[in-house]
């Protein structure tokens, strides 16, 4: 048996599992290379703590990780994967049964015989060929698969509930403009009927600048459902029922801070990774999909043993009062060892046809790492682009907001002194109000962009 095993070693029936995929060296697009490839590293290995500063976002991310059914559901799997594992590890060794019976037994009539067996059956399969070995690699993949799928839903459960709690920054943020947009509209309308009772000006004037102040109005009580929903949506992942969210106010969070020097979302550092294709191994859809090449490839050799003869060593011993034809009494002790060797020849094409399934399901999952690698490539290019772009657009923002401003102030001064009409004054302040909200939905896109590019570094699973 030794010299046999040795001799189909070479066969590679033993052999272990190794990564022979090629994949683009250029994933994340060959516009985007430079040098700085430390600091998307640095981003990418930073825990969930270290990226989110916010003292009430890390709070929300604890509850949700703590409580959520997804991620339950996520541990679960991994338990049912080590159990799988822990019996294909427990194959190697022999299996034990007691299996005792009785008989009675009469012949023409004649008085009933007595006989029992009280036996232990041991059985040991002879892992010979790699079968047992190759099944045991097999669950590990799988286990390992779980374990990922856990990480992958960690970070994705992170990343939802970051988006949701910048969003509500966002809404509080535009719920600020709004007000403060309501105050000075109703002075402008205030304004405007005092002219008109004095004959300075006319119904539709007032009519206009009532209409604008009334939209206002409605856009607060849309933004007031709004951040009601999104409250709704934080809580339904943390598995509580519907209550205020705890937050932080827009100014103070670290990510938003327009006197930071090092905001992570227009910070240079961060949009210049230039780093290689390998890096993507930190995620774990990637890693995933290795561990599901690995499965496959010991699959592959499990069903490739499956040609070779099983060999199957069964001992059974025990007490009996059946000796052949007599009966005797008291039993005696019985010992019987068997050796099976068990060659397939015709299994009517079934074990051919596994090993040709095993072969093309090997063959797809490398088609499918591939692919995954270049879909994550393609997440990190459009993260940075958008990066990029919110960076970009928030100084002209700003300066716009600024401008905008003053264009108000001095267009609600010309017609306190009658030398502008309530058109200029309505587009004044309705430009204004746009790009405050502009500014501010820039701002949560830049959010949302380093969000994104953190997660699809493989981010968010420490």
């Amino acid at each position: 048996m030794f010299a046999v095993s040795l001799l189909f070693t070479g066969c590679g029936l033993y052999n272990k599992y190794e990564k022979n995929v090629e994949t683009p060296a250029d994933a994340f697009g060959a516009a985007l290379i430079s040098d700085a490839s430390t600091e998307g590293e640095s981003l990418a290995q930073m825990s969930w703590r270290e990226f989110f500063t916010d003292p009430h976002l890390q709070q929300l991310i604890e509850q949700v990780l703590a409580n959520n059914t997804d991620l339950n559901a996520a541990r679960i799997a991994v338990e049912k994967s080590e159990a799988s594992l822990k019996a294909a590890k427990l194959a190697y060794l022999p299996s034990l049964y007691f299996a005792p019976q009785g008989t009675l037994a009469s012949y023409d009539k004649s008085a009933f015989s007595k006989t029992y067996s009280l036996p232990l059956q041991l059985s040991l399969d002879v892992d010979v060929f790699g079968s047992i070995t190759n099944k045991k690699r097999a669950a590990k993949a799988v286990l390992l698969q779980a374990q990922l799928g856990e990480e992958a839903t960690r970070s994705n459960l992170i990343s939802a509930v970051a988006q949701q709690y910048y969003m509500l920054l966002l809404l509080d943020r535009q719920m600020d403009i709004l007000t403060q947009t309501d105050s000075l509209w109703n002075a402008s309308l205030e304004t405007e009927k005092s002219l008109f009772e004095n004959g300075k000006a006319y119904s539709t004037a007032v009519n206009q600048l009532e209409s604008s102040y009334l939209s206002v109005k409605t856009q607060i009580v849309d933004t007031r459902r709004n951040i009601r929903a999104i409250e709704n949506a934080i809580c339904r992942l943390m598995g509580v029922t519907p209550q205020p969210i705890v937050r932080s106010h827009w100014l103070a969070a670290a990510e938003y801070h327009t006197t930071s020097a090092d905001q992570r979302m227009f910070d240079n550092r961060f949009l210049r990774l230039g780093v290689p294709a390998q890096m993507l191994e930190l995620r774990p859809d990637i890693r995933m999909a290795n561990a599901a090449m690995e499965e496959a490839f010991y699959n592959t050799q499990a069903a490739r043993a499956a040609f070779f003869p099983s060999i199957t060593l069964t001992a059974q011993g025990g007490w009996t009062n059946s000796a052949g034809g007599m009966v005797i009494d008291p039993a005696k002790t019985f010992l019987n060892l068997v050796g099976q060797l068990t060659q397939p020849i015709f299994a009517q094409g079934k074990i051919k046809a596994n090993y040709k399934i095993s072969q093309l399901t090997e063959e797809n999952l490398k088609k499918q790492y591939v692919q995954a690698v270049i879909d994550a490539g393609n997440e990190v290019n459009e993260a940075m682009a958008d990066c990029q772009a919110a960076r970009d657009k928030h100084d002209y923002y700003h300066r716009q907001v600024e401008v905008l401003h003053e264009a108000y102030i001095g267009t609600h001064e010309l017609m306190d002194n009658g030398k502008a009409s309530y058109l200029e004054v309505l587009t004044a302040q309705e430009n204004f109000l746009s790009a405050q909200l502009s500014e501010a939905a820039n701002m949560y896109d830049g959010a949302l962009a380093i969000i994104a590019l953190y997660i699809a570094l493989g981010g968010g699973t420490k």
